[in-house]
């Protein structure tokens, strides 16, 4: 077998393999006799067709059978000798498909990016640090208990935390736009749903009133034709609702999945999950910052298969996210949603593997065991848990890979220049900003 491999760009190889006739012979052959013994034709004895007969009528398929293995051999054996790395599935082109001849293809695939780290130590992180206060803990548990407010209608004037059910439509400039009606929508005041001024503008209605709201749609608005414009709202407020809270016993901790049957058990396991959630957040916003900086410092290209890839795998997941069935098909969402993403994903994946392979680092088993706990302890039976972790390899290679992910992360604030800096509970749960 004959190799030689051409560069065609930063990532992209073209190797081209010459295959001896021989071998593609000697295979379609072995094809044949095995046909022979197995096949059953009219007017032959099982086993008793002779070759001739075979050949003349499978031979062009099993040559074709026989060519799609040496191809997938063939190309493994070559990029091994010459020690390339793809980074994804060739496209292969015949070049020489003559019978009796050398069999020749080209192999065009791309390869991964070498990557030299730049040095972290010139830069910076903020890590953000803090703790579940009492006020944290009274808000919040004021929040579940409106999670499971009882509403009553009421004809007093609409004030804050009140729920109205609405029909409206919205106009720019006189003309309605696409997007800004709803019937029946239930909206509660206060919430911050909609956009400035909307929420204000219906605080003393009543059911029944029929009000117009002038609201704005802010300067990062996600349509581009709404960004900053002013609009009025036609709104017919069709019922005023106003909540009534639970009262704190053991029906209502039981409706949250807890166990507490007294107040002070119910504070406890609630804040122990703000904690948890908390830990997490920061953890998260700590992780997408070094990541941030870490392809900030290394401007690599990488490779489009492995983007499209990704790509696929957002598609799928922002189908499941959205409640979508096997009616829907990924493919159908614009390659351009996610390709920003997809890249950013694949450039963190090729850098924070670099990271660990530039400094030997392992999964530590002690960690993975506690992440393993940490992640059983919110079931009902953590041991259960554990255990099936522990018996089902794919599942535990999942976990080794998140505790790698997050050793080189240490591996990276080590060398970084490092500020603390305390929040606010609420500002500790946010999200990075993108």
């Amino acid at each position: 077998m004959q190799v030689s491999v051409e560069t065609t760009s930063a990532l992209e190889r073209q190797m081209t393999i010459t295959v001896p006739a021989e071998r593609i012979e000697n295979d379609v052959n072995k094809r044949v006799q095995h046909t022979a013994r197995t096949t059953r034709l009219d007017g032959f004895r099982p086993g008793k067709v002779p070759l001739k007969v075979v050949k003349q009528r499978y031979g062009a398929s099993i040559r074709q059978d026989v060519i799609g293995e040496v191809i997938q051999q063939s190309f493994y054996e070559a990029v091994q000798q010459e020690k390339i790395l793809p980074a994804g599935g060739p496209q292969i082109d015949f070049k020489n498909d003559k019978d009796g001849e050398d069999f020749q293809f080209t192999a065009t695939f791309e390869v991964y990016p070498e990557i030299a780290l730049a040095d972290y130590s010139a830069v910076t992180i903020e890590k953000q640090s803090s703790e579940v206060k009492d006020e944290d803990l009274e808000k919040m548990i004021d929040t579940l208990r409106k999670q499971q407010a009882d509403w009553s209608e009421v004809e007093s004037d609409a004030k804050d935390g009140d729920r109205l059910k609405l029909d409206f439509e919205g106009f720019i400039d006189g003309e309605a736009f696409e997007g800004g009606k709803a019937e029946a929508m239930d909206l509660v005041l206060g919430s911050n749903s909609m956009i400035p001024g909307f929420e204000d503008g219906l605080v003393g209605a009543k059911a029944g009133d029929e009000v117009e709201v002038n609201a704005s749609f802010p300067e990062e608005y996600h349509a581009e034709n709404l960004k900053g414009k002013a609009a009025v709202f036609k709104v017919k407020v069709l019922t005023v609702s106003t909540p009534h809270l639970p009262e704190l016993n053991e029906e209502l901790f039981a409706k949250f999945g807890l166990e507490a049957t007294d107040l002070e058990t119910f504070k406890v396991e609630v804040r122990s999950n703000m904690e948890r959630e908390m830990k997490n957040a920061l953890k998260m916003k700590l992780k997408d910052q070094v990541f941030t900086q870490l392809v900030d410092i290394n401007a690599i290209e990488v490779p489009s298969s492995l983007v499209d890839s990704e790509i696929e795998n957002l598609r799928k997941q922002a189908v499941q996210r959205f409640g979508g069935g096997a009616d829907i098909d990924p493919s159908m969402l614009p390659k351009e949603m996610f390709e920003e993403q997809a890249k950013r994903r694949v450039t963190v994946g090729l850098l924070v593997q670099e990271v660990i392979k530039a400094n030997e680092i392992k999964a530590d088993d002690e960690r993975v065991r506690s992440t393993v706990e940490e992640m059983a302890s919110t079931y009902q039976d953590p041991k259960e848990v554990i255990d099936w972790y522990y018996s089902n390899d794919e599942m535990l290679n999942q976990v080794k890979g998140l505790v790698l992910e997050d050793q080189a992360v240490d591996s990276l604030l080590a060398s970084a220049n490092v500020t603390e800096v305390a929040v606010a509970y609420e500002d500790a749960i946010k999200p990075a900003q993108q």
